[in-house]
């Protein structure tokens, strides 16, 4: 029996999971929150711009199971706002127990409120994670899928403080990352002035304080757009945010909202005493991070140095997902990676050679881009996202970018890589 341990329940390792299970593994999840999908609980956004190829990509390589699940969450489709197209709008409320049914479904063992705290080495293999509670856990291979926000301490140093984010630091303790713990190297994102790690790039306010007549137009069509006055608009804050295909001086001009279940402002942070002064924003209350009249969570502060195959330097049988394996930012990007990952993991535990994805795909150039930084000695430089900013561009230019699902079949088809996630690779007796 091949045993992969998962540590972090987010976008990344539940698509870990699943990949390493479609495969044939036994598979634990490890996550220190009491929910799945971490960042996932405040977003909301798929399929806009790049983002609809890379999911159609992911799902002619046999993870479409992840994207069935998110067809009966979407409250609202085919939306525009400033710079993003066909845009998908999923229900913050109902997605994490409908992706927690489906890892159910596929005899995932999910354990939450477990959070890693040392592991056990044998040379550069990992053997075992310890959790807070004392257990040790074996495994074949492992998964880092933890992100790179947190602990409080990297907030306050790098931010405006804890702002009381989903992440949830004071409740379930702060992120450990399996690559630190067993000596692997991380490093972090460097913004243009030299500062490290980056803002997150919403908030969330509770629609009950939101004007009857703003909720309803929200409501009816998914986006509302509301010019600020000028003394509000401040472009510098944009710098700030981690999402870089957000930094179009629209978004600094005006109030962008989105209605994922929650109202998604648009926004890193708004005063909340300036927010008050706008016209149906008298009563707003920020949903999360609570503290969104002063800051937001700080991101990409621990990613791993890997490979093209995803495996971390220096350490044999650990792979990284979502912006572990680099600051590629957003939810398809999480679970593109993470589904790489886990299919690595098992590919890694039966002595396989680990699949590297062509750069004919969308996925394989994202992944290809950030180990060009990596090998020319520029880790954190630059970041990367399916939906706008430099790499969305270079999708365009390299001809990756298309809404033609036949077309991109056939691009996985030509790879020789159709429903690759969707092959066992251990034998139904063994597993």
């Amino acid at each position: 029996m091949v045993k992969i341990v998962v540590v972090g329940g987010g976008w990344a390792g539940c698509a870990a999971a699943l990949a390493a299970r479609l495969a044939g593994a036994e598979v634990i999840v490890l996550e220190r929150t009491d929910m799945l999908l971490g960042a996932g609980l405040v977003g909301g956004i798929m399929l806009n711009n790049g983002r609809y190829t890379a999911a159609e990509e992911i799902i002619a390589l046999g993870g479409n199971a992840i994207f069935s699940t998110l067809e009966g969450t979407y409250r609202h489709r085919n939306i525009e706002f400033p710079g993003h197209s066909h845009a998908s709008l999923y229900d913050v409320h109902k997605i994490e127990t409908a992706i927690r049914a489906l890892l159910e479904r596929h005899n995932i063992e999910i354990r939450t409120m477990n959070r890693v705290v040392a592991v056990a080495k044998e040379d550069e293999r990992v053997t075992a994670v310890v959790t807070e509670d004392g257990e040790t856990l074996e495994g074949d291979a492992f998964v880092d899928a933890s992100g790179t926000s947190g602990p409080m301490g990297n907030c306050l140093r790098y931010g405006h403080g804890c702002a009381l984010c989903v992440q949830r630091c004071p409740a379930f303790g702060p992120r450990t990352s399996l690559v630190a713990l067993a000596g692997g190297r991380e490093y972090p994102a460097v913004k243009a002035d030299g500062s490290y790690g980056a803002m997150s790039g919403s908030c969330k306010l509770a629609k009950d304080s939101l004007a009857p007549f703003l909720l309803e137009k929200l409501e009816k069509n998914g986006v509302v757009e509301i010019t600020l006055p000028p003394e509000m608009v401040n472009p510098g804050k944009l710098k700030l945010k981690v999402c870089e295909h957000y930094d179009i001086p629209v978004y600094a001009e005006r109030i962008i909202l989105l209605d994922t279940g929650h109202v998604k402002l648009m926004a890193p942070f708004i005063p909340l005493k300036d927010l008050r002064q706008v016209p149906g924003f008298e009563r707003a209350r920020f949903a999360d991070p609570y503290a969104g009249g002063k800051g937001n969570s700080i991101r990409l502060l621990a990613m791993a140095f890997r490979n093209r195959a995803l495996k971390v330097d220096g350490l044999d049988n650990v792979f990284v997902g979502g912006e572990k394996q680099g600051p590629a930012i957003g939810h398809t990007e999480a679970i593109a990676t993470g589904m790489l990952a886990g299919h690595n993991a098992v590919r890694c535990a039966l002595g396989m050679e680990p699949l590297v994805l062509p750069r004919s795909l969308a996925t394989g150039e994202l992944i290809g881009s950030i180990s060009d930084d990596l090998e020319r000695g520029e880790a954190g430089w630059r970041r990367y996202s399916f939906s706008g900013a430099g790499f969305f561009h270079l999708m365009r230019e390299k001809n990756l970018y298309t809404l033609c699902r036949t077309e991109i079949r056939e691009r996985v088809a030509k790879a020789g890589l159709l429903g690759v996630y969707a092959r066992r690779l251990i034998p139904a007796q063994e597993s």
